[in-house]
């Protein structure tokens, strides 16, 4: 008989950089304030990357916490994604340089680059390669050292982003009830027409150059509610479950406002709401997995909570996954 396998979690962990920067530190170094920049994006303070810190270095240190939590080793493992805009270099793969320090020596390692949302396309990679029984176990990392895109002149965008990591194991579980458990399913959206609402201006291609962050904030906010809003409904529908199922919900940690006004049109309860932006500010593919180590380790997100994710990033690229933790 054939056996089917779920994706299981089975660890998170994750890396912030020693360095802080607060919104006081940033009225010395532009025209904003503390109170603006929390009116408009409930942001109080950012981590940023050391000199030489690479984002292979925080999606190491955060994927060395998550196999302790898991209690393997890199050499168990048979599949690293990697989903960041940032990478080391050009190419080879930023998963690649995790794979050589961690001692896996099997399976493939990759990047995938779908920027904020790029987590939950690399969890959704990653949950079919276990289910298709391709993978047993898989890492899934969101590293960025996003500030290192930014125009420190341009207001509107220096503000909003910091530098981190976050991951997670998956392992591959025998389905041998009704209940599925681990990741029920992952639900991916992109539309290319919306490319100059967020990007970068620069690229190997284009212009040689890494290029820094434009957004056009307004309407990229607009965008995020009803996408994120309509991506949540379609991943719960297609498990045959309700708002009032959801224990968790760990939105991608852009903006409060989006935050809010997200679960305002969902409605979920405040209080069932995963809140780092305060702390970490948007720290793009890294902001999920961080957001759901913090829910875990301060033992709010527990096993068999249901707990859905959603993110929304340049391209315009955004999904949601569930997860029966």
């Amino acid at each position: 008989m054939k056996v089917g396998w779920n994706a299981i979690v089975t660890g998170i962990g994750a890396y912030l950089p020693d360095k802080v920067l607060s919104n006081a530190a940033l009225e010395i170094k532009i025209e904003t304030s503390d109170a603006w920049i929390q009116a408009r994006t409930g942001i109080k303070q950012r981590h940023l990357a050391a000199d030489g810190e690479l984002t292979s270095d925080l999606a190491l240190a955060a994927s060395r916490n998550a196999l302790a939590d898991a209690g393997v080793s890199g050499k168990d493992l048979d599949l690293i994604v990697l989903a960041t805009t940032t990478p080391d270099s050009t190419f080879p793969a930023t998963a690649t340089k995790v794979q050589a320090a961690l001692g896996m020596t099997q399976g493939a390692a990759f990047d995938v680059q779908a920027v904020c949302a790029g987590f939950i396309y690399a969890l959704s990679v990653a949950t079919n390669a276990i289910t298709t029984g391709q993978t047993q176990k898989a890492l899934v990392i969101g590293a960025e050292t996003f500030t290192r895109l930014l125009d420190w002149s341009d207001r509107s965008t220096c503000v909003l982003f910091g530098d981190g990591a976050g991951a997670m194991v998956l392992e591959n579980n025998a389905i041998n009830s009704a209940e599925r458990s681990g990741v029920l399913s992952s639900h991916l959206h992109s539309d290319g027409r919306f490319h100059d609402l967020l990007y970068v201006d620069g690229g190997p291609s284009s212009t040689g150059t890494t290029g820094h962050v434009r957004m056009q904030g307004p309407e990229v906010f607009k965008h995020a509610v009803n996408k994120l809003s309509e991506a949540v409904l379609e991943a719960l529908d297609a498990n045959d479950l309700d708002i009032k199922d959801v224990d968790w919900f760990v939105p991608h940690q852009a903006n409060k406002r989006i935050i809010d006004r997200t679960a305002d049109k969902l409605g979920i309860d405040p209080a069932k709401v995963i809140v780092t932006v305060d702390q970490h500010a948007n720290t793009s593919a890294a902001s999920i997995p961080l957001a759901l180590h913090q829910g875990v380790e301060d033992g709010r997100i527990k096993k068999g909570d249901l707990v859905v994710l959603e993110a929304i990033g340049g391209g315009l690229s955004w999904g949601a996954s569930v997860i029966r933790w």
